[in-house]
């Protein structure tokens, strides 16, 4: 297990137990941003760890001189609050992460498809207004769906779990800065267990549903491209990041 998956692993069982699909919609949308949170903090912790000191979100005293809270960036068509952060004075945003989860069926239809849409739209709002402003930012999506979704499909559809590659798949592989500002470098679907005593987490790269990818693996990859992309400052040693 890489550090990153211990780490969400720890934030998944501190979540305590996941209300009922049938709990009020307030109670569940507290759950989701809870969530949401967690796995933020893991992540700018993880980011700190591999050598961006300056990543957001963090805990109290973790980020010296200021507030740890996530960030709002000015960005080519407004202001935007990005998930997780890496950005230094010297060079602007490095790395965005945006982070959107799913974790209740819908009462009517009881699957997870109804918000798939919406999520989408969210996080491609984010990658325009980010990247016409840090063309040269490396920006990472991760859609994380609770584990239901893989089993939510019928005669008549496919789960969401399935639908969301084909729906997705066309908003990744950004590999020049001066490629289309709707394209994320990078997105993930994660599929999530986040039961308090032994949660479970399943990484898939948004062009391929049947194979898993390793977190830290991706996260390995990520730091390459930082360092690609900022080549004068940056480099790449063994999963980190420090300057050249």
């Amino acid at each position: 297990m890489s550090r990153i998956d211990q780490v969400l692993d720890e934030a998944f069982k501190a979540l305590g137990p996941k209300p009922a699909d049938s709990a009020p919609q307030a109670t569940k949308r507290k759950y989701s941003e809870d969530m949401s949170a967690a796995i933020a903090l893991a992540l700018g912790d993880e980011l700190r760890d591999r050598g961006m000191r300056e990543a957001r979100p963090a805990g109290p005293g973790e980020v010296a001189g200021a507030s740890g809270a996530e960030r709002r960036l000015a960005g080519g068509i407004g202001a935007k609050k990005v998930d997780v952060t890496w950005a230094t004075e010297e060079s602007g945003l490095l790395l965005g992460m945006s982070v959107k989860t799913i974790s209740f069926k819908d009462g009517n239809t009881k699957n997870y498809q109804k918000n798939l849409t919406n999520r989408r739209g969210d996080m491609l709002m984010e990658a325009v207004t980010l990247h016409r402003r840090f063309p040269y930012a490396v920006l990472v999506a991760l859609l994380f769906l609770d584990k239901g979704a893989r089993d939510d499909g019928t005669e008549k559809r496919k789960s969401t779990f399935e639908n969301a590659f084909p729906r997705l798949r066309l908003f990744t592989g950004r590999s020049d800065p001066a490629g289309r500002d709707e394209q994320f470098e990078r997105f993930y679907v994660l599929l999530v267990d986040a039961n308090p005593f032994k949660p479970n987490l399943e990484c898939y790269h948004v062009s391929d549903s049947t194979t898993q990818v390793n977190l830290g693996d991706a996260l390995d990859e990520i730091v390459e491209l930082i360092a690609e992309r900022n080549f004068d400052l940056y480099e790449a040693n063994e999963g980190k990041i420090r300057k050249s």
